[in-house]
């Protein structure tokens, strides 16, 4: 199945168009599906399609493990589970025709990803796809991959500072913290991430949410562009960088709406929980999937040409919070932490939201303590109208020195010991 690369339409009609042919395709496919035949959700258009209800996280759940099977399970090419950080996981599953489709929509940067480039990724490699799917745009694009995992015992942030500065890693794809602990890393390694890596070119980050401060944070720390990328399991790829800097929506490969669950409506644009339809899925086809992440979705024109909405991510609803009666999102209070003077040198912060109020904690060294407590107390003051108790605390509370620098701790399991070693790990493996 061909399917369409930035610059086959101009405009929106055109883009309307093109989806509508598409949907036709992703429509019978979901027809394969038993859960929704037995929903009896079997739409033939985008006007019957609007009817059909939302397709939940709670759906996936009690589907487990293969309830949206649209194809003979010897065609899946892969299976996996979502992290699980709003309740239990959610299974997906994927076709070899998914993956390019997965791929190609990964690979869309607007620093494009090189042959010659050195491609860290970052991310796990279990049963979540991001690590997975990385690396296949990597490979696709023929990029050399280093495949650096995410918290895994062999791969200490230690480890990774050695691996980015030894073997020239041009590109790297992680979470938007994680960047921020290679950084301290590098520190407690002697190291400068803006002098000493001179061959980083981007990074790419994805997986929580990205306010404004910490990206150009982050920007300044490392001397390179941060570019953002938005997906999940369940779909992949949603949403990348233009060469302007503005995240699109891929409204060429799924349908987007946004839910209002206030009012139980959806529309095209506005703020709302983001809902899916993926047009290229063969395995597990999606209608109408609520992503509950909570975005701001607009249509207009843009200096990249690409004619694709723009799309704001908030965070995902579940993980918002009220203090002293105010609504609070981790964006929100990022962006207060991370808009703090540069000099002084707060990277790692944390938050409880009580019922009467929010107490925040910054790590900062003692000579700039005082005044960053008191510009943040200001900050949330003028923003979110309360009294915040803020708190600066040393260096290495919040993020121990020791797991900065610590060495890889792995060994395969053993049976002999000598004297004077640990015979306690003779069947780890760690």
């Amino acid at each position: 199945m061909d399917r369409p690369r930035i610059g086959d339409w101009r405009g929106y009609a055109e883009l309307t168009r093109l989806q509508d042919v598409h949907l036709a395709e992703a429509l019978r496919v979901a027809a394969r599906s038993p859960f929704y035949r037995a929903r009896g959700d079997v739409p033939t258009n985008r006007a019957e399609l609007r009817q059909v209800a939302l397709t939940t996280k709670r759906d996936l759940r009690d589907a487990y493990p293969f309830g949206l099977l649209a194809v003979d399970r010897a065609e899946l090419a892969t299976y996996h589970e979502s992290s699980g950080s709003s309740g239990a996981p959610t299974s997906s599953y994927y076709t070899a025709g998914d993956w390019l489709d997965l791929a190609e929509r990964f690979a869309r940067k607007r620093i494009a990803i090189e042959p010659s480039d050195m491609f860290l990724v970052r991310t796990p490699y279990a049963l979540m796809i991001t690590g997975h799917l990385a690396h296949a745009a990597a490979r696709m694009c023929g990029a050399t991959v280093v495949p650096a995992d995410n918290r895994s015992l062999a791969m200490p942030y230690s480890r990774v500072v050695r691996v980015l500065r030894d073997l020239d890693v041009t590109v790297t794809w992680s979470l938007p913290t994680d960047t921020l602990l290679w950084a301290a890393a590098a520190a407690a390694a002697g190291a400068r991430p803006d002098r000493d890596f001179p061959a980083l070119r981007a990074l790419f980050v994805g997986g929580e949410p990205l306010s404004p401060a910490r990206r150009d944070r982050i920007a300044a720390l490392w001397g390179a562009p941060v570019v953002e990328e938005y997906g999940a399991t369940e779909t992949g790829s949603l949403a990348g960088e233009c060469p302007c800097g503005r995240l699109h929506l891929w409204a060429d490969r799924a349908l987007f709406e946004v839910y209002d669950p206030l009012t139980g409506r959806t529309a095209p644009e506005g703020r709302g929980q983001l809902v899916v339809t993926p047009l290229f899925r063969e395995a597990m086809p999606l209608l109408r999937y609520n992503m509950e992440d909570e975005v701001e979705v607009a249509y207009g024109a843009c200096g990249c040409g690409w004619s694709l909405p723009t799309v704001r991510v908030l965070g995902r609803t579940a993980f918002q919070s009220r203090a002293g009666g105010v609504p609070l999102t981790q964006t929100g209070l990022e962006e207060l932490v991370f808009g703090l003077p540069a000099e002084f040198g707060v990277l790692f912060w944390r938050a409880r939201a009580a019922s009467s109020h929010l107490r925040v904690e910054i790590e900062v060294a003692e000579p700039h303590r005082a005044p960053a407590v008191a510009a943040l107390v200001a900050a949330v003051g003028r923003t979110y109208g309360i009294d915040a108790e803020v708190v600066g605390v040393p260096p290495g509370r919040l993020v121990p020195l020791s797991l900065l620098t610590a060495s890889a701790d792995v060994m395969k399991p053993r049976g002999l010991f000598r004297e004077d070693e640990d015979w306690d790990k003779a069947l780890s493996y760690y």
